[in-house]
C-alpha cells in the first residue's frame, strides 16, 4: 500500500478509469474541463482515467504551427478532416480510430507530482505496458514520447489547471498510418512514427492494450488498486461499472 503525501497511512486512492470508447475531441475535452474542476475541489487526490478513441481530427498544441500541416492534402483542402488549436503541449498531431487517447486526470500538489514527475511516471506507464506486450519500448532524453524498433509509438500532450493534469498521450495501437502524413515532421528530428501492429508484425487488440495500460498506470501513479467503468455519468444518464481491479 502506498503513503499518502500528507504522512498519513491512509488507503491511497484508486484510478477511476472509464473507457469512453470512440468519442468526438470537442466532447472529450468538455468532459476533462468538468473533471479538472471537480477533483480540484477535493482533498482525497482521486485520479480520474479517460481512456478513448477519436475519430478522425489533427490538433495543433502550443508547440504547434501552421507549417506542419501538409495543405496540399486533399482531405485538408476540402476540410474533410478538422484542425483544431488546442491549449495543451506539444505540436501537430493526428488522431483516428486505432490510436489510444491516454487520459489522466491526476492533483499534483495531493501527490507531491511536479510536472515533471508526472511525466516521467506516464511514460513509465506505457513502457511497461510495452513491455508486458513483448515491445521493447524506451523514452529519449529530453524528449516526451515512446520509442520502439520502428519508430514513436506514443506521443504525450499535457495541460495542466488548478494543479491538475488534462490531455496526456497518444498511443499508436493499430490506426490508419497514412493519415499521419498529414502533419509533417521535423527532419531534424528523426521522427518516424509507427504502430504496435508494426512493431509486433501481428494482430494487437485494443482492450488487450487498454486493460494492461490501467494497470501498469495505476501502479505508476502510486495507487493500489483501479475501478472501471463503461462511459461516464456525465456524457449520458447512467453507466455500468465493468469491474474492478
Amino acid at each position: 500500500m502506498s503513503v499518502s503525501p500528507r504522512g498519513t497511512d491512509l488507503q491511497s486512492p484508486a484510478v477511476e478509469t472509464y473507457l469512453l470508447g470512440r468519442i468526438g475531441h470537442g466532447r472529450c475535452l468538455e468532459l476533462q474541463q468538468r473533471l479538472v474542476g471537480q477533483l480540484a475541489g477535493r482533498d482525497d487526490g482521486q485520479i480520474a482515467l479517460l481512456l478513448c478513441e477519436h475519430p478522425q481530427i489533427i490538433t495543433v498544441g502550443r508547440g504547434g504551427s501552421p507549417e506542419q500541416l501538409a495543405t496540399e492534402s486533399r482531405l485538408l483542402e476540402t476540410r474533410q478532416i478538422e484542425v483544431r488549436w488546442v491549449n495543451r503541449g506539444g505540436g501537430c498531431m493526428v488522431h483516428c480510430p486505432g490510436q489510444l487517447a491516454i487520459y489522466p486526470l491526476v492533483p499534483l500538489r495531493w501527490h507531491g507530482f511536479s510536472v515533471g514527475d508526472y511525466l516521467e511516471r506516464l511514460q513509465a506507464g506505457i513502457v511497461e505496458t510495452l513491455d508486458e506486450l513483448n515491445i521493447r519500448g524506451n523514452v529519449r532524453p529530453g524528449r516526451h514520447g515512446v520509442w520502439g524498433r520502428t519508430g514513436q509509438l506514443a506521443a504525450l500532450g499535457v495541460a495542466v489547471r488548478d494543479w491538475v493534469t488534462y490531455y496526456g498521450a497518444w498511443l499508436n495501437v493499430a490506426p490508419p498510418m497514412g493519415l499521419f502524413r498529414l502533419v509533417e515532421t521535423d527532419p531534424l528530428e528523426h521522427t518516424r512514427l509507427s504502430c504496435l501492429l508494426s512493431e509486433r508484425r501481428g494482430a494487437v487488440r485494443m482492450p488487450t492494450v487498454r486493460s494492461m495500460l490501467v494497470r501498469h498506470l495505476t501502479e505508476a501513479f502510486g495507487c493500489d488498486r483501479y475501478h472501471l467503468y463503461t462511459g461516464h455519468p456525465l456524457l449520458r444518464r447512467g453507466y455500468r461499472r465493468a469491474g474492478d481491479g
